[in-house]
């Protein structure tokens, strides 16, 4: 069973960092991208960042160089390092995986995973 538990997350100022941890078990996938996505109330789930196995990353233009995403595979962990935060980014943040590679596909695509963890908050104050 695979299953995705995010962590990491909570209030933070604006200019600060903060850092999400997403654990990865029961994932065999190795071939596909794992991301990060976020939700805030009203609007639809959107991609942030996504990394696939060659540790190519794509990133959503709203991140702006202020987020890195990145994985240790030994552990089976997948990182979302958030610098400079700002309040529109205060969303639930899910970490995803995919079980197949979408033809066309950006890996920024919520459609393109099958596997989501429960989210973990993020709240940024100005």
């Amino acid at each position: 069973e695979v299953q995705l538990v995010e962590s990491g997350g909570g209030s933070v100022q604006a200019g600060g960092s903060l850092e999400l941890s997403c654990a990865l078990s029961g994932y065999t996938y190795n071939s596909y991208c794992v991301g990060w996505f976020r939700q805030a109330p009203g609007r639809e789930r959107e991609g942030v960042a996504a990394i696939d196995s060659d540790g190519k990353t794509t990133y959503a233009d709203f991140v702006e160089g202020r987020f890195t995403i990145y994985r240790d595979n030994g552990k089976h962990v997948l990182y979302l390092r958030m610098n400079s935060p700002k309040p529109d980014d205060t969303a639930m943040y899910y970490c995803a995986a995919q079980s197949v590679r979408w033809s066309g596909g950006t890996c920024l695509g919520a459609y393109e995973y099958t596997f989501w963890g429960p989210g973990t908050q993020v709240t940024v104050s100005s």
